[in-house]
């Protein structure tokens, strides 16, 4: 059984909504839920209106999304002068987070990270600090890939409407 064009595009914006909060929620692969119902949407429209040389271009800047998503929280804890202790916390911290509700997602990076600091240096201070710089790095990081996200909505968009 094929699926109509009409509902494919259903199910593509659903992606694309779903993705967008996803971008706040660690929980969902935000960004690559925006580019899965982007393709969806270009495959449900035979390519024709948004080809290969866009989904390369949405395809990138979600892989980007990723590895800022992956590095925003350590590089944060770092630029605070964490110790790998605490960047090992912050990542613990934010995955043990996802399944402890919004409190968890919010606060878990902060927790891992000093932590982690506590136990590398013992310094509450210094720990706290380090903590902070984790949670503003995914705090910024969740920005940008929201940002990131409106961005490839936009030129899947003005592709869409150029064709």
């Amino acid at each position: 059984m094929q699926l109509s064009p009409e509902v494919l595009y259903g199910i593509a914006a659903v992606l694309v909504l779903v993705g967008l909060v996803g971008t706040f929620l660690p929980a969902l692969p935000g960004v690559p839920l925006v580019f899965a119902g982007m393709v969806l949407a270009a495959y449900a429209g035979e390519f024709s209106r948004v080809g290969r040389s866009t989904l390369i271009v949405l395809g990138l800047l979600t892989v980007f999304a990723l590895l800022v998503d992956f590095l925003a929280v350590s590089l944060g804890a770092k630029r605070a002068g964490a110790s790998r202790t605490a960047v090992v916390g912050a990542a613990v911290g934010t995955l043990i987070g996802l399944f402890m509700g919004p409190f968890g997602m919010l606060f878990g990076s902060f927790a891992g990270a000093v932590g982690g600091e506590l136990l590398a240096t013992g310094k509450a201070q210094h720990a706290t600090r380090v903590g902070f710089a984790a949670w503003l790095g995914l705090l910024l990081g969740t920005l940008f890939k929201l940002a990131l996200s409106f961005a490839m909505i936009g030129i899947f968009t003005v592709a869409w409407l150029i064709e």
